[in-house]
Protein backbone atom coordinates (compact mmCIF):
# COMPACT_ATOMS: atom_id res chain seq x y z
CA UNK A 1 0.00 0.00 0.00
CA UNK A 2 3.23 2.42 0.23
CA UNK A 3 5.53 3.68 -2.53
CA UNK A 4 8.42 3.59 -0.97
CA UNK A 5 12.42 3.24 -2.02
CA UNK A 6 13.55 -0.49 -0.47
CA UNK A 7 16.29 0.55 0.20
CA UNK A 8 15.63 2.85 3.10
CA UNK A 9 15.98 1.29 6.68
CA UNK A 10 12.81 1.86 8.39
CA UNK A 11 12.94 -1.28 10.87
CA UNK A 12 12.95 0.77 13.89
CA UNK A 13 9.36 2.55 13.01
CA UNK A 14 6.87 0.25 10.60
CA UNK A 15 5.07 3.72 10.29
CA UNK A 16 7.98 5.77 9.23
CA UNK A 17 7.71 3.61 5.72
CA UNK A 18 4.04 4.52 5.22
CA UNK A 19 4.13 8.47 6.59
CA UNK A 20 7.11 9.06 3.95
CA UNK A 21 5.13 7.14 1.50
CA UNK A 22 2.23 9.84 1.88
CA UNK A 23 4.44 12.62 2.59
CA UNK A 24 5.90 11.52 -1.50
CA UNK A 25 2.25 11.52 -2.46
CA UNK A 26 1.16 14.78 -1.53
CA UNK A 27 4.34 16.24 -3.17
CA UNK A 28 3.85 14.91 -6.16
CA UNK A 29 2.65 16.20 -9.28
CA UNK A 30 -0.81 17.31 -9.79
CA UNK A 31 -2.39 14.88 -12.49
CA UNK A 32 -4.94 16.50 -14.64
CA UNK A 33 -6.66 13.28 -16.22
CA UNK A 34 -7.50 12.12 -12.71
CA UNK A 35 -10.17 15.38 -12.30
CA UNK A 36 -11.18 15.98 -8.64
CA UNK A 37 -8.51 17.42 -6.19
CA UNK A 38 -5.30 16.45 -8.44
CA UNK A 39 -7.12 18.33 -11.47
CA UNK A 40 -4.77 21.49 -10.47
CA UNK A 41 -8.42 22.54 -8.80
CA UNK A 42 -7.81 24.35 -5.46
CA UNK A 43 -9.80 21.91 -3.27
CA UNK A 44 -11.44 22.73 -0.08
CA UNK A 45 -9.46 22.75 3.13
CA UNK A 46 -8.54 19.71 4.34
CA UNK A 47 -11.10 18.79 7.15
CA UNK A 48 -14.08 20.49 6.08
CA UNK A 49 -16.49 19.91 3.72
CA UNK A 50 -19.48 21.77 2.26
CA UNK A 51 -23.15 21.74 3.32
CA UNK A 52 -25.92 21.75 0.34
CA UNK A 53 -26.27 25.04 1.01
CA UNK A 54 -22.50 26.20 0.78
CA UNK A 55 -21.61 26.51 4.11
CA UNK A 56 -18.37 24.48 5.41
CA UNK A 57 -19.00 21.63 7.82
CA UNK A 58 -16.73 20.59 10.31
CA UNK A 59 -15.69 16.86 9.38
CA UNK A 60 -12.87 15.54 11.69
CA UNK A 61 -15.73 13.78 13.93
CA UNK A 62 -15.48 11.33 10.92
CA UNK A 63 -12.07 11.14 10.14
CA UNK A 64 -11.44 8.36 12.57
CA UNK A 65 -14.12 6.25 11.68
CA UNK A 66 -12.52 2.50 10.77
CA UNK A 67 -13.41 1.40 7.43
CA UNK A 68 -12.15 -2.05 5.34
CA UNK A 69 -9.53 -1.77 2.45
CA UNK A 70 -9.38 -5.06 0.86
CA UNK A 71 -7.48 -5.82 -2.29
CA UNK A 72 -9.11 -8.37 -4.29
CA UNK A 73 -7.38 -10.75 -6.71
CA UNK A 74 -10.23 -11.91 -8.69
CA UNK A 75 -13.21 -13.42 -8.50
CA UNK A 76 -14.96 -16.79 -9.53
CA UNK A 77 -19.04 -18.23 -9.10
CA UNK A 78 -19.25 -22.12 -8.02
CA UNK A 79 -22.10 -23.92 -6.95
CA UNK A 80 -22.07 -25.11 -3.34
CA UNK A 81 -21.29 -28.37 -3.93
CA UNK A 82 -17.78 -27.81 -5.53
CA UNK A 83 -17.15 -25.72 -2.28
CA UNK A 84 -17.95 -28.26 -0.44
CA UNK A 85 -15.31 -30.59 -2.18
CA UNK A 86 -12.73 -28.44 -1.90
CA UNK A 87 -9.44 -29.43 -0.08
CA UNK A 88 -6.02 -28.68 0.88
CA UNK A 89 -3.99 -28.38 -1.96
CA UNK A 90 -7.09 -27.69 -4.28
CA UNK A 91 -6.68 -24.42 -7.01
CA UNK A 92 -9.59 -22.28 -7.38
CA UNK A 93 -9.15 -20.60 -10.74
CA UNK A 94 -10.16 -17.31 -10.78
CA UNK A 95 -11.89 -14.87 -13.36
CA UNK A 96 -8.66 -12.22 -13.33
CA UNK A 97 -5.93 -12.86 -15.49
CA UNK A 98 -2.26 -12.88 -14.76
CA UNK A 99 -0.77 -9.02 -14.58
CA UNK A 100 -4.03 -7.24 -14.28
CA UNK A 101 -4.43 -4.72 -11.67
CA UNK A 102 -6.19 -5.48 -8.47
CA UNK A 103 -9.35 -4.09 -7.45
CA UNK A 104 -8.89 -1.58 -4.25
CA UNK A 105 -12.26 -1.66 -2.35
CA UNK A 106 -12.93 0.09 0.87
CA UNK A 107 -16.18 -1.66 2.51
CA UNK A 108 -16.76 -3.35 -0.97
CA UNK A 109 -17.54 0.15 -2.85
CA UNK A 110 -14.58 -0.37 -5.60
CA UNK A 111 -12.77 3.13 -5.21
CA UNK A 112 -8.75 2.28 -7.19
CA UNK A 113 -6.87 -0.24 -9.36
CA UNK A 114 -3.17 -0.93 -8.78
CA UNK A 115 -0.78 -3.59 -8.74
CA UNK A 116 0.98 -5.31 -6.28
CA UNK A 117 4.35 -4.31 -4.46
CA UNK A 118 6.62 -5.20 -1.51
CA UNK A 119 7.45 -2.44 1.03
CA UNK A 120 9.87 -4.33 3.51
CA UNK A 121 9.12 -7.83 3.09
CA UNK A 122 5.13 -6.66 3.07
CA UNK A 123 3.29 -6.75 0.16
CA UNK A 124 1.43 -3.05 -0.63
CA UNK A 125 -0.09 -2.33 -3.63
CA UNK A 126 0.84 0.67 -6.09
CA UNK A 127 -2.08 2.47 -6.94
CA UNK A 128 -2.45 2.63 -10.97
CA UNK A 129 -6.07 3.99 -11.02
CA UNK A 130 -8.14 6.15 -8.92
CA UNK A 131 -11.97 5.90 -9.40
CA UNK A 132 -13.11 9.54 -9.72
CA UNK A 133 -16.38 10.46 -7.44
CA UNK A 134 -18.65 10.87 -10.91
CA UNK A 135 -17.07 7.31 -11.98
CA UNK A 136 -18.37 5.75 -8.56
CA UNK A 137 -21.78 6.76 -8.97
CA UNK A 138 -22.16 5.72 -12.56
CA UNK A 139 -20.90 2.20 -11.38
CA UNK A 140 -23.45 1.95 -8.72
CA UNK A 141 -26.72 3.54 -11.26
CA UNK A 142 -26.12 0.92 -13.66
CA UNK A 143 -24.95 -1.88 -10.78
CA UNK A 144 -21.44 -2.67 -10.65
Amino acid sequence: MAIEDPKDNTEEDPMAAWAEALEEQKSAAPDPEQGGPLSGAEPPPARQAFNKDGTMQDINMVLDIPVTLSVELGRVKVPIKYILQLAQGSVVELDALAGEPMDVLVNGYLIAQGEVVVVNDKFGIRLTDVVTPSERLRRVSRGG
